[in-house]
């Protein structure tokens, strides 16, 4: 018996003398113990028997079984095995030892308190320096605000995104309610769209500051982009007049946001930059909380024209509540913590979509 099993039996019995009903007992393991708990079944197996007088917290002998099928020397068998292939299934574990298909499930959930997971996604493999770097900036920042808890009203955030004429709905976006006697629902795979239009926005916690899209036919470059900002600045003093004149700017660090044109722009105007780590999409607002927000309610539509594009988005992005972007930057400040206690590696939870 491995020994975190047998805490938790101990526990257990501990609980049953409490006079402690058997959902209470469980979720007390699961909060001393997380993932590492035992499973229900486990649990109310126990809970029910040192309920009748089982005094023992060792597994009792079955006829017709080795009482050893699970020792301590099969358990680390099992484990050696696990950690030199850990996609091996629990059928071919079981083969490659010629052992009994359940006692070898029981070896990986209850005494190794494993489980298989799948490989999580995400944007790319970070470099060797690079989590150090993201790790450095959410310190500095969470420093800012700690410093002043207004920090963060003073930034606006933006970015550019692509919006299709038509994006195909994801796979939990098609589920439908069926009985066992229906037939799958079907779909055809289809692609995006290649009628398109580039929406750019910037916002802050009170909600959007400017949006436009960018004509049919431009590039945004250090040009383009810098005109951009001369007419986010105007349209700050005449929507934001209390942060005119000491607002700053949060935006990616994409070719046309980092030319020196632009920072000599920004600098000239006496508008300061918040930085932002490469690759972070998990600590960009706009990446984890505005954009998702019109495209999951376009996806699956046609619109036909540009100008149908743009003006469904622009709907999308009017019925954004302004408590929605304050809990967005409320989350702004999460991810930051998030982010250092990962050691700056992307962390669980990365896209929030609120």
């Amino acid at each position: 018996m491995g020994e975190r099993n047998f805490e938790q039996r101990c526990a257990i019995k501990f609980c049953v003398k409490l006079g402690e009903t058997g959902i209470e007992t469980f979720n007390k393991l699961k909060q001393a113990y997380g993932e590492h708990a035992l499973s229900r079944s486990q649990v109310f197996k126990w809970f029910k028997a040192f309920s009748e007088g089982c005094e023992s917290i060792k597994d009792a002998s079955r006829s017709g079984r080795p009482s050893t099928s699970k020792s301590d020397n099969n358990v680390e068998i099992v484990g050696a095995l696990v950690r030199s292939d850990r996609q091996l299934t629990v059928r071919m574990i079981a083969s490659e030892l010629n052992w009994n298909h359940t006692t070898v499930h029981q070896i990986l959930t209850e005494e190794l308190a494993m489980k298989k997971l799948c490989a999580k996604f995400v944007p790319i493999n970070l470099t060797i320096e690079q989590p150090d770097n993201r790790k450095d900036v959410c310190l500095h920042l969470l420093e800012r605000i700690q410093r002043d808890r207004n920090f963060l009203k003073n930034v606006i955030t933006g970015d550019e995104t692509w919006i299709f004429e038509c994006d195909p709905e994801t796979k939990r976006q098609s589920k439908e309610w069926h009985t066992s006697a229906s037939p799958r629902l079907k779909k055809a795979r289809r692609s995006k769209s290649k009628i398109k239009s580039m929406l750019i926005c910037f916002f802050d916690s009170e909600g959007i500051v400017h949006t436009e899209f960018v004509s049919q036919g431009h590039t945004v470059n250090q040009f383009y982009y810098r005109e951009i900002l001369e007419r986010l600045r105007k349209r700050v003093v005449r929507v934001r007049p209390s942060i005119a004149d000491n607002w700053m700017l949060h935006h990616d660090n994409a070719p046309c946001h980092t030319a020196i044109s632009v920072i000599e722009f920004l600098a000239k105007k006496g508008i300061s930059v918040v930085p932002q780590p490469p690759n972070s999409p998990d600590l960009s607002p706009c990446d984890f909380f505005l954009f998702p927000k019109p495209k999951f309610h376009l996806k699956g539509r046609h619109f036909g024209t540009v100008e149908n594009i743009e003006k469904a988005v622009t709907d999308q992005l009017k019925a954004i509540l302004v408590s929605d972007y304050q809990r967005c930057y409320e989350e702004w400040e999460q991810c930051r913590r998030r982010c250092v206690a990962s050691q700056g590696n992307y962390f669980e939870g990365d896209k929030l979509n609120l």
